[in-house]
């Protein structure tokens, strides 16, 4: 069953305190965006299968260790992209697919429009990165269409989410463990996370 982890740590809560704020600007929201997601890069990687490998030092051969699965990193278009140069300071070698939906107006169901993954992503540990966890709708959709693709070992990242959110994203994939910055009250009646932030990809990109 997948595990839900709600990030603790002060820096974070007191980083999401400021990027809630209304008067924060857009450049100032977007470089928040980069240190809490930085911040729970450490948190989402913890676990990251090593392998033992020798390293030449100046003075021996040292026992040291290594990432054995390569990572890839796959922002939900387009607020995603607002996370990714974080987690690619941590992992400068991940590759970085994306991937775009929409809601049809008349079925209301997710419809991909782009999907670029890196090769053997099979072979790889996928970080999904998207700001918002409201319905889920738009992350179960997008982990549908990564696990399509070949993909097995897939975690989430969110900064803030809904409990509904949450709850359809487990029940829809129960081997996607969820990383949050912090999970809100509730959603609003129109999908709206409250308290929530409003619109990250309007605060991350300035087109509010």
């Amino acid at each position: 069953m997948a595990q839900v982890f709600e990030m603790t740590h002060p820096l974070i809560q007191h980083k999401i305190s400021m990027l809630r704020n209304v008067d924060t600007t857009v450049k100032d929201f977007r470089a928040l965006a980069n240190e809490i997601a930085l911040l729970m890069g450490y948190e989402a990687t913890r676990d990251l299968t090593l392998e033992d490998i020798k390293v030449e030092t100046p003075m021996a051969v040292a026992n040291g260790k290594a990432i054995q699965k390569q990572v890839a990193i796959v922002p939900i278009l387009r607020a995603g992209l607002g996370m990714v140069d974080a987690i690619l300071s941590l992992i400068p070698a991940a590759k970085v697919g994306h991937i775009g939906l929409y809601r049809d107006h008349e079925t209301l169901e997710p419809v991909e429009y782009y999907c670029k993954l890196p090769p053997e992503i099979d072979q790889r540990q996928v970080l999904v990165v998207d700001p918002m966890l409201a319905t889920g709708g738009s992350a179960i959709a997008a982990i549908n269409f990564i696990k399509q693709r070949g993909a097995n070992n897939i975690r989430f990242m969110c900064l803030i989410a809904a409990p509904e959110g949450v709850k359809a994203l487990t029940e829809a994939h129960p081997d996607v463990d969820v990383y949050c910055g912090c999970i809100d009250d509730h959603l609003n009646e129109n999908g709206y996370i409250v308290p929530g932030l409003g619109d990250a990809g309007d605060r991350l990109f300035g087109t509010l």
